[in-house]
């Protein structure tokens, strides 16, 4: 028996005049996993999100967190916490008093200094939010999100303007909520977080999803590529290639293993070697692109 979704959105329709922004969407995120919802520049990702948070009134369709209405804040938001592109912290508090605010706002328990501890902000408990470098208030930021350990976070671009050293320091983080339970839905443009992280991927675009499915389900859509150099002198390839010029060459297949190993025997075999060899699978921003161009 399936577990009951912590996320169930069925049909929904968001239109603001006559733009319809949001066309018939239906997808479900389950208890624990990591859930990304990506899209191409106005796929509708935005206004989806602030429906399912409890922000934004769908025009039709129905909406469940928890099995409630989202707009029930009173029921719905102490267990959820939502890491927004920009929480707008009043610039004169102590990064200590924005945190403790948060606790308040939220209604949830913890502790500041635990807190303080997961976003690596002990030393800056004092410093003023407006002395923050922007990596800093991302990392406040976050605070909002992880504050009382909610089984339900949202996180919006969380890493943009972080370092390496805080981003890793932030999925540490991610993955300690996961291990305790906590379901994460992400938005992010660095499709390589959401190559390496999420279980299941919504791809939407023009307001619908365009696909819906894990990464490998979503790269399989597309052949993975081999790309070499050749010399001039080279014998007939053993494979359909498109020759792109200056003896460059391109395979595109769905049977990667076999195409390159076909075409490493017959380098063997004929004294050959390419040069500037690269092959690899689809990768999620071959998929974006595909759906750009379309």
């Amino acid at each position: 028996m399936q577990p009951t979704p912590v996320i169930d959105v069925e049909r929904l329709n968001l239109k603001y005049g006559d733009f319809h922004a949001v066309k018939d969407l239906s997808f479900q995120v389950r208890p624990g996993e990591l859930y990304a919802l990506l899209g191409t520049n106005g796929a509708g990702k935005t206004s989806t999100l602030e429906t399912v948070e409890g922000h934004r009134t769908a025009t039709s369709g129905t909406v469940r967190v928890f099995g409630k209405n989202p707009r029930d804040r009173r029921a719905v938001r102490p267990r959820m916490g939502v890491m927004l592109q920009e929480s707008g912290f009043s610039p004169d508090l102590t990064v200590k008093e924005s945190i403790r605010l948060i606790g308040r706002l939220t209604r949830r328990a913890d502790t500041v200094e635990r807190v303080l501890g997961v976003v690596d902000l002990t030393r800056k408990a004092g410093t003023k939010v407006s002395q923050l470098s922007g990596g800093e208030k991302r990392r406040l930021d976050f605070a909002t999100a992880v504050y009382g350990a909610p089984e339900l976070v949202f996180l919006d671009e969380p890493t943009t303007g972080l370092d390496i050293q805080s981003r890793d320091g932030l999925w540490d983080a991610v993955d300690r909520l996961r291990e305790d339970g906590s379901t994460v839905v992400l938005t992010t443009h660095y499709l390589e977080e959401a190559q390496q992280r999420a279980d299941r991927i919504g791809l939407m675009h023009q307001g619908a999803f365009h696909r819906e499915g894990t990464v490998a389900e979503l790269t399989r859509t597309l052949p993975a590529t081999i790309r070499f150099v050749l010399p001039p002198t080279a014998p007939p390839l053993p494979v359909p290639a498109v020759h792109e010029g200056g003896g460059r060459f391109l395979i595109e297949t769905f049977n990667l293993p076999k195409e390159l190993y076909a075409l490493l025997h017959w380098a063997h075999q004929h004294g050959v070697e390419p040069q500037e060899l690269e092959a690899g699978p689809t990768r999620l921003d071959d998929v974006f692109r595909s759906i750009e161009s379309q």
